[in-house]
């Protein structure tokens, strides 16, 4: 890789992610340490510069946006080699008698599915709700909760961040030998809001804007 390219690394995926600033001279990074109100955009992302986390919680007492401020995040992406959020924008067209096209933009369903989860009692609140919902074949708003997009395009500590709710299905269980695996879907509910995400240690923490 050259020198001077920004670059974003983690330690595994579970882990926070790290800017590792490049880009000039070790005179030059020293002076930009003392100018931070100007964050600089990276070049070419690397994928671990997009994070997807989950609420661990499902706690829908409070089902709003601004409940993802205190959540506890999952981050998605152990034994996964290849995840994508998959729009599925819907528009309908159609043509008149007179040969006039309209387009009718019906928005976007978005998913994400999760193929290689593997059952973890380690990881704790998100493998004990999955076995809950797949194993009592849960519904509604007990599959309810957030996901967390983070982006990191930049070498600064604040991120552009959005939380909306999802609702989580098992789509199945078992699996070939390696492990139990539990890949389950997430499909987007609604209540989408923009925010930004600081990093203490490997927590992300959600503020509203």
């Amino acid at each position: 890789m050259p020198e001077n390219d920004e670059i974003l690394s983690t330690e595994d995926n579970n882990e926070e992610p790290v800017v590792l600033r490049s880009g000039g001279d070790n005179e030059n990074n020293n002076e930009e340490d003392d100018d931070v109100s100007t964050p600089t955009p990276l070049g070419k992302l690397n994928r671990n510069a997009r994070l997807h986390y989950i609420a661990t919680t499902f706690d829908f007492t409070a089902s709003t946006p601004t409940a993802a401020t205190a959540a506890t995040w999952y981050l998605i992406g152990k034994d996964v080699e290849d995840l994508s959020v998959e729009l599925n924008s819907d528009t309908e067209t159609t043509k008149n008698i007179l040969d006039e096209v309209s387009v009718q933009d019906n928005g976007y369903e978005p998913s994400v599915d999760v193929d290689t989860y593997y059952a973890t009692p380690t990881d704790g609140d998100i493998y004990t709700k999955l076995k809950d919902i797949m194993m009592n074949r849960k519904t509604g708003d007990a599959c309810r909760t957030y996901i967390l997009e983070v982006i990191v395009d930049t070498d600064g500590t604040i991120h552009d961040a959005w939380v909306e709710e999802v609702i989580v299905k098992p789509t199945s269980y078992g699996g070939a030998t390696g492990g139990v695996r539990i890949p389950f879907n997430i499909s987007f509910a609604g209540n989408r809001q923009q925010g930004t995400v600081t990093f203490s240690g490997k927590v992300p923490t959600f503020a509203t804007t």
